[in-house]
């Protein structure tokens, strides 16, 4: 009788799911960005807003709340009614927050149900070209002979520059110091400057700078060489063998939203990503459309939340 009445509720719980999904979505969705307006997890938040926008038939609002990392915009989402009519977009800092505060009011994996993991994008090690080591090899053997010396920038403890850095200080064996930044215009102005010798810096953020001159790619962070730097080394090619950090953009909704809704959004958001226009988009800012399972997405979160943690623990970063 039991077991008669668990499977009748399993299948109603269907039924019902099947139902909300035919009648989604009847009104405006929101679309929760973790960062402030203009930098590259808003732009590629507000394309993908217009084109879900179209595909749905319905609105979808944009609405940034910066705080805390994204803690701020995190905490909102997961008290939000698990509906399908609140999406979220942030980055790899989802994961690295668990380690970096103290503190936080939400679990990574727990609170969110994933969606897709629309784009990722890598990093460029910048040096300045007065600086005698240019190569990946030469700076590791130029901190090796002199431990402590070379300063690089972040955009501050904690962020997606720092903690590429450490990884790479890490599997590298040398040892950098780190000079945190409040303010990413003045981080690049000091390296163009050569006030700071090197730093990870987001590639379309120094494109220009390296097409000028005024800045050295030494070499790429992800597995394979960026479209808008094919001459440029990934790490692993030039020196540090499984080197490989980006930051990456994925489309959450809070958890226990009906998997009917979900699969609906991750088709379309895949549609979306996948179409030529938005991938020679996104390609020309040198960000690499993916459009991934609900699945693949959640495996992903997992194995970078293990990862950053362990860059964490090295690094000794703290934010709080």
């Amino acid at each position: 009788m039991r077991l008669f009445h668990a499977l009748a509720c399993a299948a109603a719980c269907v039924i019902a799911n099947v139902a909300f999904a035919q009648t989604y979505p009847a009104r405006p969705l929101r679309l929760i960005v973790a960062y402030a307006p203009g930098g590259s997890v808003d732009v590629i938040a507000r394309i993908a807003a217009q084109k879900l926008s179209d595909a749905l038939g319905q609105q979808v609002v944009v609405d940034n709340r910066p705080g805390a990392g994204g803690n701020v915009s995190a905490e909102i989402v997961t008290r939000a009614v698990p509906d399908g009519y609140t999406l979220y977009v942030c980055s790899a800092s989802l994961v690295a927050n668990a380690s970096l505060y103290r503190k936080i009011a939400y679990d990574p994996i727990r609170d969110f149900a994933p969606v897709t993991l629309l784009a990722s994008a890598q990093s460029v090690l910048v040096v300045h070209p007065a600086f005698p080591a240019k190569t990946v090899k030469d700076i590791i053997a130029f901190a090796k002979k002199a431990p402590g010396t070379i300063n690089y920038a972040s955009p501050g403890s904690g962020s997606s520059g720092h903690l590429t850095m450490e990884l790479f200080r890490a599997m590298a064996g040398i040892n950098l110091v780190h000079v945190p930044y409040k303010v990413m215009s003045q981080l690049q102005a000091d390296v163009i400057a050569g006030q700071i010798p090197i730093a990870f810096s987001t590639i379309p953020g120094a494109l220009p700078h390296i097409q000028a001159g005024r800045m050295i790619a030494a070499a790429v962070s992800g597995a394979r060489r960026s479209p808008a730097l094919p001459n440029v080394p990934t790490i692993a090619e030039a020196g540090v063998p499984g080197y490989e950090a980006t930051t990456w953009y994925p489309v959450l909704v809070p958890a226990h939203t009906p998997k009917a809704i979900v699969s609906r959004l991750n088709v379309e958001l895949v549609a979306i990503v996948k179409a030529a226009d938005l991938r020679e988009r996104l390609l020309a800012m040198g960000v690499e459309p993916i459009g991934s399972t609900p699945e693949e997405l959640a495996e992903h979160m997992k194995l970078e939340l293990r990862k950053w943690a362990k860059v964490v623990e090295v690094a000794g970063a703290r934010v709080d």
